[in-house]
């Protein structure tokens, strides 16, 4: 992901369960942010520089962190 400030990339969690997030390629070699948590392990988008932290538009993680 490029660079948010570090303050604001500690703050980021998973929108559906709220565990942290970690940098991850999708399939397609674009950057994700994927739950580190059991629960959902749900992969958010990373467009133009800004995550899309939607639930809707999380997808299964294939644990590519």
């Amino acid at each position: 992901m490029t660079d948010p400030a570090s303050w604001v990339r500690d703050i980021l969690r998973c929108p559906a369960c709220g565990s942290t997030l970690a940098d991850g390629t999708a399939v397609d070699g674009s950057p994700q942010l994927v739950c580190q948590g059991q629960a959902c392990a749900l992969a958010y988008p990373v467009r133009d520089g800004i995550p899309v932290l939607l639930v809707e538009e999380g997808v299964p993680s294939g644990g590519t962190v």
